[in-house]
């Protein structure tokens, strides 16, 4: 009435060595590599965000020395324009054909101390 049992039937119901269950701390070596793969992701996303940074910081400096320049040439528009404006000849072209008059006499003139 013994039989064999091959391996596949081999069952054990109860021994005398105590099982412990899993714990539910994982292992120290994969822990370290979880936070060492965190880390370098942190890491990475920090370095891509601060070249976007440069390069972004980079257009505005551009955009920045563009108005500089246009605005420097407006400058230069604008200062030439107001020495044409005060230049003596047109004062005295328009004195003369726009508002009739004419140059004063030495006795007409007043000198002021």
């Amino acid at each position: 009435m013994a039989r064999t049992l091959s391996r596949s039937e081999d069952r054990i119901l109860w021994s005398d060595t105590k099982v412990r269950p899993k714990s539910a701390v994982p292992k120290p070596g994969l822990l370290f590599f979880t936070l060492l793969l965190l880390f370098l992701i942190g890491v990475s996303l920090f370095y891509v965000w601060s070249r976007i940074q440069v390069i972004q910081l980079g257009y505005e400096i551009s955009d920045a020395m563009k108005q500089q320049r246009a605005l420097l040439e407006a400058g230069k528009k604008l200062r030439l324009e107001i020495a044409e404006l005060k230049s003596y000849g047109r004062i005295e072209r328009i004195a003369v054909e726009e508002l009739k008059m004419s140059k004063p006499t030495p006795d007409q003139v007043v000198v002021i101390r």
